[in-house]
């Protein structure tokens, strides 16, 4: 990636197209199979969620109840690959101000926005593609991106600087979401029956990587016809989701259908990446997931990956093979594994699917 220093073609804001009050969406954001039945699949006939959980119930004195939660988180990350979190320890006052001074940003004058406007090399900064493949077809959807850790790649220069209280925001949210995540990585440890230390040592101990992506959806005229972000798995380690609090956009692949997730109020939506469904050997999964777009509305949501460090090779839990149930995927450095992202974008579980060793 190193040799790559510009986008192959020009890049267009989406947020400009919905602006011009166009009536039809340009080709390359049109995605074809939405316009095949056969890869349109079902709605669930009941109405259902992703789970919900409540995490203050972990510190109960009722041991009990510490025991049903640590089920529930469980058995979320083995068949669903995502929970919404409630009662997480995060200020619901900085939840709110870190989402609008985001919406903020992105109402600025698009010559003002321009100024962060982000390369392939580190994708920080201010962007509206992913992937690097020309010609490829694009999502509906503006974005900014910026990294937090480990400390040697952050450059808050590349923070903007607009609304002013941005950058203090932005360092507070993102301190505490470290926090949050290393909390949720000791207790799927011990939900593997690991130590409870054991998949944050695997990630890099004190040297993971995090990252921030703000995701702007501006309203489209077609929306049927294109995502704001086309199915994926995430290829970190885990995903903390600040959905918007007014509209909703994110479906998640259970089983054969697309279940809409229905925001609950201050709440995360946590989801498993593809690095800990392969120290977990396949234990918990990544699951496919998609944003849509609607006419009528904007969406802001934010993203905070928290991932190995990029050197770490990371390879199944020892603890967790056994005669019976080998090691299922390959060992990979996480600088390696996220090329095939940063190459053609968001592919569905196509990237873990290529690590799987074979049998």
């Amino acid at each position: 990636m190193s040799c790559v220093q510009s986008w192959p073609e020009p890049i267009v804001r989406v947020q400009s197209l919905s602006d011009s009050g166009i009536r039809v969406i340009p080709e390359q954001y049109i995605k074809r199979q939405l316009t095949k039945p056969c890869f349109k699949l079902t709605p669930p006939s009941r109405e259902i969620n992703i789970p919900v959980i409540d995490l203050q119930n972990l510190l109960s004195q009722d041991i009990m109840v510490r025991n049903t939660t640590l089920a529930l988180i469980s058995r979320a990350c083995r068949e669903w690959g995502f929970f919404q979190a409630v009662n997480h320890g995060v200020s619901h006052h900085l939840m709110d101000r870190v989402r609008e001074v985001w919406r903020e940003f992105f109402h600025l004058p698009v010559e003002e926005k321009q100024i962060y406007a982000n390369c392939p090399t580190t994708y920080e900064g201010y962007g509206s593609r992913l992937g690097i493949e020309k010609g490829a077809k694009l999502d509906w959807s503006d974005y900014y991106f910026l990294n937090y850790l480990p400390t040697c790649q952050r450059n808050e220069h590349k923070w903007p600087s607009y609304p002013s209280s941005c950058k203090e925001i932005v360092r507070e949210y993102n301190e505490t979401l470290v926090k949050l995540c290393g909390d949720l990585m000791k207790i799927l440890s011990i939900n593997l029956g690991l130590e409870e230390n054991r998949l944050q040592q695997a990630l890099g101990g004190d040297e993971v990587g995090a990252s921030l992506r703000v995701n702007y959806y501006p309203k489209c005229p077609q929306p049927d016809l294109t995502f704001g972000l086309s199915p994926h798995s995430d290829p970190g380690a885990m995903t903390i989701l600040l959905a918007d609090n007014q509209v909703s956009g994110l479906q998640v692949r259970k089983d054969d259908n697309w279940v809409t997730v229905k925001p609950v109020p201050n709440a995360f939506i946590v989801n498993i990446g593809d690095q800990v469904e392969v120290l977990s050997n396949g234990n918990y999964k990544s699951v496919e997931h998609r944003v849509v777009v609607n006419s009528s509305a904007e969406r802001v949501s934010l993203a905070f990956f928290y991932n190995p460090n990029g050197d770490k090779i990371i390879e199944p839990a020892t603890e967790l093979i056994t005669p019976k149930v080998p090691a299922q995927y390959l060992p990979m450095t996480f600088n390696e594994y996220r090329t095939f992202i940063r190459t053609r974008g968001p592919c569905g579980k196509i990237s873990v699917e290529s690590i799987k060793s074979p049998r």
